[in-house]
């Protein structure tokens, strides 16, 4: 950071002293030193580090001259080209005060807007035109937009617009541009894309870096806030009233997400405004100015929505899904400490995803400190202060209050006065949500702090589902967290039975726990949950010393030459069973003990009560692949195919003529 050089026109300098600018950024240092008179630039600088401002002393020379003031008015002198109708609009507004003195005029260009009314105004004349791709690219098809006269062309954010497609429309203006004209590309990177277009469109362009790896991030404090899936709202919604900044960015990663959080929070009483694709350009441009006028103090936009916007006393961007990639984390990150301004960055990432925050982290070369959701009781003890520090308690008794304070104080007494005061004040405050107790881990590379010592002591409860109700970890541990209002690292060892399962639950959340159950149940119809002892052993069954039947158990042995067939008939008892063996025994038939019964010891024969019929000798015949039994009737095996027999003189029905 410098003071203000004295190579800066007189006029923009005028209009920067009056904006309260006292020192330059680095960017916008480099840009108006002498070696970069009249040159085409190549400009990498980080988002925030007032670009806007840069190209607008740079291209200040190119427009004027040795002149003030503009004289006359007729096609444009410069071109600006940004990526959003937000960032396009917003740097009009930059230019138009930054020029005010000079008598320059600005229109714009972009989506969104009424194109009648800007070819009206392209028509009247103007000395600078900002724009997004697509609509300059339709002036300049339909002949409203003269290029003829253009001396310089900037193009802000160019990476992003190469992102979002503009590649095509970016070169068709470039070439309808007069070849003597200046080209500034400003670009947070410089991947092979934008050096590829530079080359191309550009005449030995001066490269420009404006970014510093030691001082990238040194005005964003950078936090990881690690919670429960099911809580990340509760966490969204904890963080805001912690901090309690003037403006806030909440950024989403889909419409759908941008709708549903900005109505909870609309439900718990926030001023929150939306910003996303699906919106009118009227409904943006409102909302922003909902921000920037006070109405408002929370947006939840989207990333190509927020691209490159800057809001007054943005003090804090909450991620309230992770990003894709950490260029999109660094430029949602952008919005706050910009111009040397302090701001908070919060990163919330469900548990499950901790590995993909700290791997955007890791590439983004961020110095990032962990952080726990902020309970009730801090939220609540901040408010208390913020009570006991507001400024209007320390300011004197106004002239026109003080008979109406005497005429308080001889009504109610002074404590009662402070506690309606402290009332009045908590009422008017957001009530905080309850979030779990999570692990906080010192660094994003730490382990899981959670041990099984925690667990020593625990209390046991047991669950009326087991084993034979196919009960399973996986689900378990969810209605249990559910039923106990605990989260999973609550929850210790888990033993399941036939049909009752065990688990352990930490001392600390044991007794809360069993209160949880015994007001809301487990959730589940007829499952309950009740204390126990102790963990206990498996109880289902006999014991294995009890299941095998008593005496001695012969294994076969394949190795084992085969018995003689007289041998086999003394040791199993011969398959041909003859009518008399299915009477019963006191008929005179099969008698357990009799002859060809089994030796003693080797139990009873298989399905002694119910001995089996002869098999049929007929072979089996093959129709479609199916075996079916010959030696049967025609009936017979139309009852086997669930067919009923066809006699010789059998015709089919014949459908009825309608």
């Amino acid at each position: 950071m410098m003071p203000l050089p004295e190579t800066i026109l007189a006029p923009l300098a005028r209009a920067l002293a009056a904006k309260g600018y006292e020192t330059l950024t680095p960017v916008q240092s480099a840009i108006i030193e002498d070696e970069t008179a009249g040159r085409d630039l190549l400009v990498s600088a980080q988002t925030g580090s007032g670009k806007t401002v840069a190209f607008g002393m740079a291209i200040a020379p190119t427009l004027l001259g040795d002149e003030d003031h503009f004289t006359s008015v007729g096609a444009p002198l410069a071109l600006l080209i940004a990526p959003t109708r937000e960032l396009a609009l917003q740097v009009q507004r930059e230019l138009e005060w930054l020029y005010a003195e000079t008598g320059a005029k600005t229109a714009s260009c972009v989506g969104g807007m009424d194109a009648r009314t800007e070819r009206r105004a392209l028509e009247r004349g103007a000395h600078i035109v900002v724009g997004t791709p697509g609509r300059l690219r339709d002036h300049i098809t339909r002949g409203a937009l003269d290029m003829s006269a253009l001396r310089a062309v900037v193009l802000d954010e160019a990476d992003e617009m190469l992102d979002l497609g503009f590649r095509e429309d970016l070169e068709f203006i470039l070439d309808a541009a007069p070849e003597d004209r200046r080209t500034l590309l400003f670009s947070a990177t410089v991947p092979k894309p934008i050096a590829q277009l530079a080359k191309t469109f550009q005449r030995d362009a001066l490269r420009i870096s404006a970014n510093n790896a030691t001082e990238q991030h040194a005005d964003i404090d950078y936090k990881l806030m690690l919670v429960p899936a099911a809580e990340r709202e509760n966490a969204i919604i904890n963080t805001l009233l912690y901090f309690e900044a003037v403006n806030t960015i909440v950024f989403a990663s889909t419409r759908e997400g941008v709708k549903h959080l900005s109505a909870r929070l609309h439900n718990r009483g926030f001023a929150v405004v939306t910003l996303s694709g699906e919106l009118s350009q009227a409904e943006r441009t409102n909302a922003l100015q909902s921000m920037r006028d006070g109405r408002a103090h929370i947006c939840v936009a989207t990333d190509v929505a927020a691209r490159g916007i800057d809001l007054p006393n943005l003090d804090l961007v909450i991620h309230a899904d992770l990003p894709t990639n950490p260029d999109t984390l660094l430029h949602r990150s952008g919005r706050t400490g910009r111009a040397g301004r302090k701001g908070t960055c919060v990163i919330i990432s469900p548990m499950h995803r901790r590995a993909v925050a700290q791997r955007i982290l890791k590439t983004a070369k961020i110095d990032v400190s962990m952080m726990a959701p902020p309970s009730a009781e801090e939220i609540e003890a901040r408010y208390r202060e913020s009570i006991l520090s507001n400024e209007m308690l320390s300011a004197p008794v106004a002239e026109e209050e003080a008979a109406f304070v005497a005429q308080l104080l001889e009504r109610h007494a002074p404590e009662a006065i402070a506690a309606a005061y402290l009332r009045q004040q908590l009422a008017a405050r957001p009530a905080p949500e309850d979030v779990s107790d999570v692990p906080v881990f010192d660094k994003p590379g730490d382990k899981d702090p959670r041990t099984r010592e925690k667990f020593e002591g625990g209390t046991w409860f047991k669950v009326t589902v087991g084993r034979k109700h196919k009960a399973e970890p996986r689900w378990l541990l969810p209605m249990l967290c559910k039923a106990g209002n605990v989260t999973k690292t609550a929850i210790g060892s888990i033993r399941i039975f036939d049909t009752e399962s065990l688990f352990e639950v930490a001392a600390q959340k044991a007794d809360a726990f069993a209160r949880s159950v015994e007001k809301n149940g487990s959730g589940e119809r007829g499952v309950t949950i009740a204390p126990v002892d102790a963990p206990g052993e498996r109880r289902a069954g006999p014991p294995p010393s009890q299941r095998r039947p008593a005496g001695p158990v012969e294994r076969f042995d394949p190795d084992a030459p085969r018995p003689e067939r007289a041998d086999r008939k003394t040791r199993y008892g011969s398959s041909q069973l003859e009518a008399d063996d299915f009477a019963p025994a006191a008929a005179g038939g099969w008698d357990p003990a009799g002859p060809g019964a089994p030796p003693a010891g080797a139990g009873a024969p298989p399905a002694a009560d119910k001995p089996r019929a002869p098999k049929s000798k007929a072979p089996p015949v093959k129709d479609k692949g199916k075996p079916k039994w010959a030696g049967k009737a025609d009936g017979a095996v139309g009852r086997l195919q669930g067919k009923a027999p066809k006699s010789k003189d059998h015709k089919p029905k014949r459908k009825p003529q309608v």
